[in-house]
Protein backbone atom coordinates (compact mmCIF):
# COMPACT_ATOMS: atom_id res chain seq x y z
CA UNK A 1 0.00 0.00 0.00
CA UNK A 2 1.39 3.35 -1.03
CA UNK A 3 1.91 5.87 1.79
CA UNK A 4 0.47 9.34 0.90
CA UNK A 5 2.98 12.13 0.30
CA UNK A 6 1.90 14.03 3.42
CA UNK A 7 2.43 10.95 5.61
CA UNK A 8 5.90 10.36 4.17
CA UNK A 9 6.72 14.01 4.72
CA UNK A 10 5.53 13.83 8.33
CA UNK A 11 7.59 10.72 9.16
CA UNK A 12 10.74 12.08 7.52
CA UNK A 13 10.46 15.43 9.22
CA UNK A 14 9.89 13.87 12.65
CA UNK A 15 12.98 11.70 12.34
CA UNK A 16 15.24 14.47 11.06
CA UNK A 17 13.87 16.96 13.57
CA UNK A 18 14.53 14.82 16.63
CA UNK A 19 17.92 13.42 15.65
CA UNK A 20 19.60 16.24 13.76
CA UNK A 21 17.62 19.40 13.15
CA UNK A 22 17.38 20.80 16.69
CA UNK A 23 21.14 20.51 17.16
CA UNK A 24 21.90 23.00 14.40
CA UNK A 25 21.91 26.83 14.77
CA UNK A 26 18.53 28.37 13.85
CA UNK A 27 19.75 30.59 10.96
CA UNK A 28 21.55 27.62 9.41
CA UNK A 29 18.47 25.42 9.82
CA UNK A 30 16.23 27.90 8.04
CA UNK A 31 18.61 28.51 5.16
CA UNK A 32 19.22 24.80 4.66
CA UNK A 33 15.54 23.91 4.76
CA UNK A 34 14.48 26.57 2.26
CA UNK A 35 17.32 25.90 -0.18
CA UNK A 36 17.00 22.13 -0.20
CA UNK A 37 13.23 22.03 -0.48
CA UNK A 38 13.23 24.65 -3.26
CA UNK A 39 15.54 22.42 -5.33
CA UNK A 40 13.22 19.41 -5.25
CA UNK A 41 9.72 20.85 -4.92
CA UNK A 42 7.42 20.72 -7.99
CA UNK A 43 6.87 24.02 -9.80
CA UNK A 44 3.38 25.09 -10.89
CA UNK A 45 2.28 24.83 -14.52
CA UNK A 46 2.59 28.35 -15.93
CA UNK A 47 -0.36 28.06 -18.33
CA UNK A 48 -2.94 26.60 -15.94
CA UNK A 49 -6.21 28.45 -15.31
CA UNK A 50 -8.17 28.69 -12.07
CA UNK A 51 -11.14 26.35 -11.71
CA UNK A 52 -13.14 24.69 -9.00
CA UNK A 53 -12.75 22.84 -6.74
CA UNK A 54 -10.79 25.04 -4.37
CA UNK A 55 -8.38 23.26 -2.04
CA UNK A 56 -7.64 25.32 1.07
CA UNK A 57 -4.23 24.31 2.42
CA UNK A 58 -2.81 25.29 5.78
CA UNK A 59 -2.44 24.47 9.47
CA UNK A 60 -6.19 24.00 9.77
CA UNK A 61 -5.94 22.62 13.29
CA UNK A 62 -3.63 25.10 14.98
CA UNK A 63 -4.64 28.35 16.70
CA UNK A 64 -2.30 30.65 14.76
CA UNK A 65 -3.21 33.64 12.62
CA UNK A 66 -2.54 31.74 9.40
CA UNK A 67 -4.42 28.74 10.76
CA UNK A 68 -7.48 30.90 11.39
CA UNK A 69 -6.96 32.53 8.00
CA UNK A 70 -7.23 29.10 6.36
CA UNK A 71 -10.28 28.08 8.40
CA UNK A 72 -12.11 31.30 7.61
CA UNK A 73 -11.27 30.93 3.91
CA UNK A 74 -12.53 27.34 3.84
CA UNK A 75 -15.76 28.06 5.70
CA UNK A 76 -16.61 31.27 3.84
CA UNK A 77 -16.20 29.70 0.40
CA UNK A 78 -18.13 26.62 1.43
CA UNK A 79 -20.94 28.75 2.90
CA UNK A 80 -21.23 30.58 -0.41
CA UNK A 81 -21.66 27.41 -2.42
CA UNK A 82 -18.21 26.80 -3.88
CA UNK A 83 -16.81 23.27 -4.06
CA UNK A 84 -14.15 23.26 -1.34
CA UNK A 85 -11.73 20.74 0.14
CA UNK A 86 -9.20 21.14 2.94
CA UNK A 87 -5.65 19.89 3.39
CA UNK A 88 -4.29 20.13 6.93
CA UNK A 89 -0.55 20.79 7.41
CA UNK A 90 -0.52 21.06 11.21
CA UNK A 91 1.49 17.87 11.72
CA UNK A 92 3.65 18.34 8.60
CA UNK A 93 4.70 21.80 9.82
CA UNK A 94 5.17 20.46 13.38
CA UNK A 95 2.69 22.88 14.89
CA UNK A 96 0.50 22.35 17.94
CA UNK A 97 -2.89 20.80 17.22
CA UNK A 98 -5.10 22.96 19.45
CA UNK A 99 -8.13 23.20 17.14
CA UNK A 100 -8.60 19.43 16.72
CA UNK A 101 -12.27 19.39 15.73
CA UNK A 102 -12.25 21.63 12.66
CA UNK A 103 -14.38 19.81 10.04
CA UNK A 104 -13.43 19.58 6.36
CA UNK A 105 -13.44 17.15 3.46
CA UNK A 106 -9.86 16.01 2.91
CA UNK A 107 -8.55 16.91 -0.54
CA UNK A 108 -5.03 15.51 -0.36
CA UNK A 109 -5.77 12.87 -3.03
CA UNK A 110 -7.63 15.19 -5.40
CA UNK A 111 -5.83 15.22 -8.76
CA UNK A 112 -6.63 17.19 -11.88
CA UNK A 113 -7.71 20.78 -12.38
CA UNK A 114 -8.57 23.07 -9.50
CA UNK A 115 -7.15 25.90 -7.39
CA UNK A 116 -4.92 25.71 -4.33
CA UNK A 117 -5.06 28.55 -1.78
CA UNK A 118 -2.09 27.88 0.48
CA UNK A 119 -2.10 29.74 3.81
CA UNK A 120 1.59 29.27 4.57
CA UNK A 121 4.18 32.02 4.34
CA UNK A 122 6.59 32.28 1.42
CA UNK A 123 9.70 30.57 2.84
CA UNK A 124 7.77 27.36 3.52
CA UNK A 125 6.10 27.19 0.10
CA UNK A 126 8.71 24.80 -1.39
CA UNK A 127 8.35 22.46 1.59
CA UNK A 128 4.56 22.51 1.27
CA UNK A 129 4.69 21.84 -2.48
CA UNK A 130 7.07 18.95 -1.83
CA UNK A 131 4.72 17.50 0.77
CA UNK A 132 1.66 17.88 -1.46
CA UNK A 133 3.42 16.15 -4.32
CA UNK A 134 3.66 16.66 -8.06
CA UNK A 135 0.49 14.76 -8.94
CA UNK A 136 -1.69 16.89 -6.69
CA UNK A 137 -0.28 20.33 -7.61
CA UNK A 138 -0.10 19.60 -11.34
CA UNK A 139 -2.77 21.45 -13.37
CA UNK A 140 -3.84 23.63 -10.45
CA UNK A 141 -3.75 27.39 -9.99
CA UNK A 142 -1.49 28.11 -6.98
CA UNK A 143 -2.27 31.06 -4.73
CA UNK A 144 -0.04 31.84 -1.78
CA UNK A 145 -1.95 33.56 1.04
CA UNK A 146 0.79 35.27 3.02
CA UNK A 147 0.89 37.44 6.13
CA UNK A 148 3.73 39.60 7.39
CA UNK A 149 3.96 42.34 10.01
CA UNK A 150 7.01 44.47 9.12
CA UNK A 151 7.56 47.03 6.33
CA UNK A 152 9.82 44.70 4.33
CA UNK A 153 9.80 40.93 3.97
CA UNK A 154 12.96 38.97 4.87
CA UNK A 155 15.32 37.81 2.11
CA UNK A 156 14.26 34.17 2.50
CA UNK A 157 10.77 35.02 1.22
CA UNK A 158 12.30 34.93 -2.26
CA UNK A 159 12.19 31.12 -2.06
CA UNK A 160 8.41 31.12 -2.28
CA UNK A 161 7.98 33.19 -5.44
CA UNK A 162 8.61 30.45 -8.07
CA UNK A 163 5.89 28.28 -6.52
CA UNK A 164 2.88 30.58 -6.89
CA UNK A 165 0.86 32.07 -9.74
CA UNK A 166 -0.31 34.94 -7.54
CA UNK A 167 -0.17 36.20 -3.95
CA UNK A 168 -3.00 37.23 -1.64
CA UNK A 169 -2.50 39.18 1.58
CA UNK A 170 -4.84 40.50 4.31
CA UNK A 171 -3.87 44.20 4.22
CA UNK A 172 -2.39 46.99 2.12
CA UNK A 173 0.50 47.15 4.61
CA UNK A 174 1.49 43.56 3.87
CA UNK A 175 0.86 44.03 0.14
CA UNK A 176 3.36 46.87 0.01
CA UNK A 177 6.00 44.72 1.71
CA UNK A 178 5.41 41.72 -0.58
CA UNK A 179 5.26 43.64 -3.88
CA UNK A 180 8.97 44.44 -3.62
CA UNK A 181 9.81 40.75 -4.24
CA UNK A 182 6.77 39.57 -6.21
CA UNK A 183 8.38 39.89 -9.65
CA UNK A 184 5.50 39.60 -12.13
CA UNK A 185 3.04 37.91 -9.75
CA UNK A 186 -0.15 39.80 -8.91
CA UNK A 187 -0.43 40.80 -5.25
CA UNK A 188 -4.05 41.18 -4.15
CA UNK A 189 -5.49 42.40 -0.84
CA UNK A 190 -8.12 39.90 0.37
CA UNK A 191 -9.22 40.70 3.97
CA UNK A 192 -10.41 37.88 6.19
CA UNK A 193 -14.16 37.05 6.33
CA UNK A 194 -14.22 37.55 10.10
CA UNK A 195 -17.98 38.18 10.21
CA UNK A 196 -18.51 34.57 9.14
CA UNK A 197 -18.44 33.60 12.82
CA UNK A 198 -21.77 35.44 13.23
CA UNK A 199 -20.61 37.35 16.28
CA UNK A 200 -23.53 39.33 17.66
CA UNK A 201 -23.87 41.51 20.70
CA UNK A 202 -25.40 40.01 23.85
CA UNK A 203 -25.93 43.14 25.99
CA UNK A 204 -27.50 41.24 28.90
CA UNK A 205 -24.10 39.66 29.68
CA UNK A 206 -22.57 43.09 30.28
CA UNK A 207 -23.65 43.71 33.83
CA UNK A 208 -23.13 47.03 35.59
CA UNK A 209 -22.35 45.08 38.75
CA UNK A 210 -18.98 43.80 37.56
CA UNK A 211 -15.75 45.84 37.22
CA UNK A 212 -15.04 47.91 34.12
CA UNK A 213 -13.21 45.23 32.14
CA UNK A 214 -10.36 45.67 29.67
CA UNK A 215 -9.38 42.68 27.57
CA UNK A 216 -6.22 41.95 25.60
CA UNK A 217 -5.45 38.85 23.55
CA UNK A 218 -2.19 37.41 22.29
CA UNK A 219 -0.56 34.15 21.22
CA UNK A 220 3.10 33.98 22.26
CA UNK A 221 3.80 31.66 19.33
CA UNK A 222 2.89 34.58 17.05
CA UNK A 223 5.47 36.81 18.74
CA UNK A 224 5.35 37.84 22.40
CA UNK A 225 7.24 41.08 21.84
CA UNK A 226 5.40 41.89 18.61
CA UNK A 227 2.06 41.58 20.40
CA UNK A 228 3.49 43.76 23.20
CA UNK A 229 1.17 42.88 26.12
CA UNK A 230 3.52 44.71 28.49
CA UNK A 231 2.40 48.04 27.00
CA UNK A 232 -1.25 47.15 27.68
CA UNK A 233 -0.45 46.35 31.32
CA UNK A 234 1.47 49.62 31.61
CA UNK A 235 -1.39 51.66 30.12
CA UNK A 236 -3.97 49.97 32.36
CA UNK A 237 -1.94 50.63 35.51
CA UNK A 238 -1.44 54.27 34.49
CA UNK A 239 -5.20 54.61 34.03
CA UNK A 240 -6.50 52.75 37.09
CA UNK A 241 -3.56 51.76 39.29
CA UNK A 242 -4.92 49.16 41.76
CA UNK A 243 -8.56 50.35 41.59
CA UNK A 244 -10.65 47.21 42.14
CA UNK A 245 -13.61 48.63 40.20
CA UNK A 246 -11.59 48.18 37.00
CA UNK A 247 -9.87 45.01 35.83
CA UNK A 248 -7.58 43.89 33.01
CA UNK A 249 -7.82 40.38 31.59
CA UNK A 250 -4.65 39.27 29.80
CA UNK A 251 -5.73 36.33 27.65
CA UNK A 252 -2.56 34.53 26.54
CA UNK A 253 -1.79 31.24 24.85
CA UNK A 254 1.37 29.24 24.19
CA UNK A 255 3.48 31.13 26.72
CA UNK A 256 5.56 27.95 27.05
CA UNK A 257 7.13 28.58 23.63
CA UNK A 258 8.91 31.57 25.18
CA UNK A 259 9.14 30.69 28.90
CA UNK A 260 10.55 34.02 30.07
CA UNK A 261 7.28 35.66 28.95
CA UNK A 262 5.49 34.32 32.03
CA UNK A 263 8.02 35.94 34.34
CA UNK A 264 7.85 39.23 32.41
CA UNK A 265 4.06 39.38 32.71
CA UNK A 266 4.03 38.39 36.37
CA UNK A 267 6.60 41.09 37.17
CA UNK A 268 4.53 43.67 35.30
CA UNK A 269 1.39 42.57 37.22
CA UNK A 270 3.08 42.58 40.62
CA UNK A 271 0.98 44.27 43.29
CA UNK A 272 -2.04 44.68 41.00
CA UNK A 273 -4.85 42.36 42.07
CA UNK A 274 -7.05 43.85 39.34
CA UNK A 275 -5.02 42.18 36.55
CA UNK A 276 -5.84 38.57 35.66
CA UNK A 277 -3.69 36.34 33.45
CA UNK A 278 -5.40 33.51 31.56
CA UNK A 279 -2.90 31.24 29.81
CA UNK A 280 -4.73 28.58 27.84
CA UNK A 281 -6.35 27.87 24.50
CA UNK A 282 -10.07 28.54 24.59
CA UNK A 283 -12.95 27.28 22.48
CA UNK A 284 -14.85 29.69 20.23
CA UNK A 285 -17.71 29.66 22.74
CA UNK A 286 -15.38 30.58 25.61
CA UNK A 287 -13.78 33.38 23.63
CA UNK A 288 -17.21 34.62 22.57
CA UNK A 289 -18.27 34.81 26.23
CA UNK A 290 -15.04 36.57 27.22
CA UNK A 291 -15.65 39.32 24.67
CA UNK A 292 -19.17 39.84 25.96
CA UNK A 293 -18.01 40.12 29.55
CA UNK A 294 -15.62 42.93 28.58
CA UNK A 295 -16.06 46.66 27.98
CA UNK A 296 -13.08 47.39 25.76
CA UNK A 297 -10.35 45.49 23.89
CA UNK A 298 -6.85 46.93 23.76
CA UNK A 299 -3.98 46.00 21.44
CA UNK A 300 -0.83 48.10 21.73
CA UNK A 301 1.03 45.85 19.31
CA UNK A 302 4.31 46.77 17.68
CA UNK A 303 3.01 45.49 14.32
CA UNK A 304 0.09 43.56 12.81
CA UNK A 305 -0.42 42.03 9.39
CA UNK A 306 -4.18 42.41 9.81
CA UNK A 307 -5.41 42.18 13.42
CA UNK A 308 -7.90 39.33 13.76
CA UNK A 309 -8.67 39.87 17.44
CA UNK A 310 -9.16 43.59 16.80
CA UNK A 311 -11.67 42.77 14.07
CA UNK A 312 -13.44 40.20 16.26
CA UNK A 313 -13.76 42.74 19.07
CA UNK A 314 -15.27 45.26 16.67
CA UNK A 315 -17.84 42.70 15.55
CA UNK A 316 -18.79 42.22 19.21
CA UNK A 317 -19.71 45.96 19.32
CA UNK A 318 -16.74 46.60 21.61
CA UNK A 319 -14.73 49.82 21.43
CA UNK A 320 -11.07 49.09 20.66
CA UNK A 321 -7.88 50.92 21.53
CA UNK A 322 -5.17 50.04 19.01
CA UNK A 323 -1.73 51.15 17.85
CA UNK A 324 -2.32 53.32 14.77
CA UNK A 325 0.12 51.47 12.53
CA UNK A 326 0.50 48.53 10.13
CA UNK A 327 -2.30 46.21 9.00
CA UNK A 328 -5.18 47.52 11.11
CA UNK A 329 -5.07 51.03 9.63
CA UNK A 330 -7.06 49.64 6.68
CA UNK A 331 -10.13 49.49 8.92
CA UNK A 332 -9.48 51.16 12.28
CA UNK A 333 -9.99 54.91 12.49
CA UNK A 334 -11.35 57.41 15.04
CA UNK A 335 -14.94 56.77 13.91
CA UNK A 336 -14.72 53.05 14.75
CA UNK A 337 -12.20 52.94 17.59
CA UNK A 338 -9.36 54.84 19.24
CA UNK A 339 -6.09 54.74 17.26
CA UNK A 340 -3.09 55.39 19.51
CA UNK A 341 -0.13 57.48 18.39
CA UNK A 342 3.34 55.96 18.33
CA UNK A 343 6.98 56.46 17.47
CA UNK A 344 8.97 54.06 15.29
CA UNK A 345 11.78 52.09 16.92
CA UNK A 346 14.11 49.29 15.70
CA UNK A 347 12.35 45.92 15.48
CA UNK A 348 14.26 44.03 18.17
CA UNK A 349 12.73 40.69 19.16
CA UNK A 350 14.51 38.53 21.77
CA UNK A 351 12.22 35.68 20.71
CA UNK A 352 13.87 35.81 17.28
CA UNK A 353 11.01 35.68 14.77
CA UNK A 354 10.80 39.44 14.22
CA UNK A 355 14.34 40.43 15.10
CA UNK A 356 15.18 42.81 12.24
CA UNK A 357 16.86 45.85 13.86
CA UNK A 358 17.36 47.39 10.41
CA UNK A 359 13.55 47.65 10.15
CA UNK A 360 11.17 49.70 12.29
CA UNK A 361 7.99 48.95 14.15
CA UNK A 362 5.67 51.06 16.27
CA UNK A 363 5.99 51.82 19.96
CA UNK A 364 2.57 53.00 21.17
CA UNK A 365 2.10 55.93 23.56
CA UNK A 366 0.89 54.21 26.73
CA UNK A 367 -0.09 57.51 28.37
CA UNK A 368 -2.41 58.27 25.46
CA UNK A 369 -3.81 54.75 25.76
CA UNK A 370 -4.41 55.29 29.49
CA UNK A 371 -6.35 58.49 28.76
CA UNK A 372 -8.40 56.62 26.15
CA UNK A 373 -9.29 53.95 28.73
CA UNK A 374 -10.52 56.54 31.19
CA UNK A 375 -12.63 58.26 28.53
CA UNK A 376 -14.29 54.98 27.56
CA UNK A 377 -14.98 54.13 31.19
CA UNK A 378 -16.73 57.37 32.02
CA UNK A 379 -18.32 58.30 28.68
CA UNK A 380 -20.68 55.39 28.04
CA UNK A 381 -22.41 57.03 25.07
CA UNK A 382 -19.08 57.56 23.33
CA UNK A 383 -18.08 53.94 23.96
CA UNK A 384 -21.44 52.71 22.65
CA UNK A 385 -21.19 54.82 19.47
CA UNK A 386 -17.70 53.54 18.72
CA UNK A 387 -18.68 49.91 19.29
CA UNK A 388 -21.79 50.14 17.12
CA UNK A 389 -19.95 51.88 14.27
CA UNK A 390 -17.23 49.22 14.45
CA UNK A 391 -19.72 46.35 14.30
CA UNK A 392 -21.66 47.93 11.40
CA UNK A 393 -18.46 48.33 9.42
CA UNK A 394 -17.28 44.80 10.17
CA UNK A 395 -20.53 43.14 9.13
CA UNK A 396 -20.49 44.99 5.81
CA UNK A 397 -16.81 44.49 5.05
CA UNK A 398 -15.90 41.04 6.40
CA UNK A 399 -18.90 38.95 5.35
CA UNK A 400 -18.60 35.50 3.75
CA UNK A 401 -20.58 36.79 0.77
CA UNK A 402 -18.16 39.64 0.11
CA UNK A 403 -15.14 37.39 0.60
CA UNK A 404 -16.43 34.75 -1.81
CA UNK A 405 -17.28 37.43 -4.38
CA UNK A 406 -13.71 38.75 -4.14
CA UNK A 407 -12.24 35.26 -4.52
CA UNK A 408 -14.46 34.47 -7.50
CA UNK A 409 -13.41 37.72 -9.13
CA UNK A 410 -9.68 37.16 -8.67
CA UNK A 411 -9.89 33.59 -9.92
CA UNK A 412 -12.24 34.37 -12.79
CA UNK A 413 -14.91 31.98 -11.51
CA UNK A 414 -18.63 32.46 -12.08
Amino acid sequence: MQVPNLSKCKMLRKMLHSHLWQRLPRPFRRAALFRVTSLFAPRPNVKVKATEPILVVGALRTASGLGESARLCHDALKAEGLKVYGIDLTASLMQVEDVPDFPFTDGRTYEGQGSLIIHVNAPLMPQVMLCLGRRLVRDKRIIGYWAWELPQVPDDWQFGIPFVHEIWVPSTFTAKAVRSIAQNRPVRVVPHPVALRKLTAIPELRSAERPFTVLTFFNAASGFFRKNPMAVIDAFRKAFSTDGSAQLIVKASNLSVFPISIELIQNAMQGADNILLINKTMSQAEIHKLYHESDVVMSLHHAEGFGLTIAEAMLHTLPVIVTDWSGNIDFLNSERGIPISYNLIPAKDPQGTYHYPNMRWANADTQAAAEALKKLRYDKDYARRLGQAAADYGRRTWSAERYAKTVRGHLGLR
